[in-house]
């Protein structure tokens, strides 16, 4: 029997090949949610393919995913918490940084996660204790490089809207959290602040950066691990922030200040 990894690689692949066959580069058809978020079919085409083969390959566990089922109703020791498609908007405007992502959880924490970048080539992997990974080749965060005068800091749109930020790395806006936790995980970026992720933008991504030796905690305090029952995810944002070592992630928490 495949292994809970190994599994999650395999649906993250699965899933992006469904997603390219609606992908476009001039766009597709998007809606906005009550909490003005986008879908496309191609996010529930995708949620319903990874649904269906974890409860035939793992018919004991429980499913938390961001379309098809957002809350988790009853406790339970082994969880996936699915993000069938993170960065919908790039996705239906044609902008390639979006991606799968997928983690298997126990006892409430992230073991296993999996994280498929399409368009870019990019599949990361890890696994509790045992390091992170792009194609199969092991990543690491790390901090700015002395002699390199250019470095950049990966948030989200709403950063600079709710947030005074001085950082003085030039800023990027992937628009995809998944995405910014994988660039501080390789060490492409020194620092990430995604303001409003849930818990399935970032459970994949929080294991991966960790496993890469890299340090990854809430802004607020809010934890989302371990993950709670009878709650709606829809509902709980984790503002989060992800850098190569505690150190910067604390300055970090100097340089960004509420508005």
């Amino acid at each position: 029997m495949e292994s809970p990894l190994e599994l999650a690689i395999a649906l993250a692949r699965q899933a992006g090949a469904l997603l390219m066959d609606y992908f476009r580069p001039d766009g597709i058809p998007a809606r906005q949610k009550p909490d003005r978020t986008l879908v496309t079919e191609a996010d529930l085409a995708a949620d319903r393919l990874i649904a269906g083969s974890i409860r035939q390959r793992f018919p004991g566990d429980a499913i938390v995913s961001e379309e098809l089922q957002p809350e988790l109703l009853a406790p339970a020791s082994r969880v996936w918490v699915v993000d069938p498609l993170d960065g919908t908007t790039n996705f239906s405007l044609g902008f390639p940084i979006w991606g799968v992502s997928l983690a298997y959880l126990v006892d409430g924490w992230p073991v296993a996660a999996a994280i498929h970048f399409p368009v870019l080539g990019e599949l990361y992997s890890a696994e509790r204790a045992s390091g992170a990974y792009l194609n199969g080749a092991p990543i690491r965060a790390r901090p700015p490089i002395p002699d390199q005068p250019a470095a950049f800091f990966s948030c989200c749109s709403r950063a600079f809207r709710h947030y005074q930020v001085d950082i003085r790395y030039k800023a990027r806006i992937l628009g995809s959290a998944c995405y910014t936790l994988c660039a501080v995980a390789r060490g492409l970026a020194v620092l990430g602040f995604e303001t409003t992720p849930k818990i399935w933008d970032l459970a994949g991504g929080w294991l991966i950066v960790q496993e890469a030796a890299g340090s990854i905690e809430t802004y607020d305090g809010v934890q989302p691990f371990p993950i709670a029952s009878q709650v709606d995810f829809r509902q709980l944002n984790y503002p989060v922030l992800a850098a190569a070592t505690p150190e910067l992630i604390a300055k970090a928490r100097e340089q960004i200040k509420p508005r």
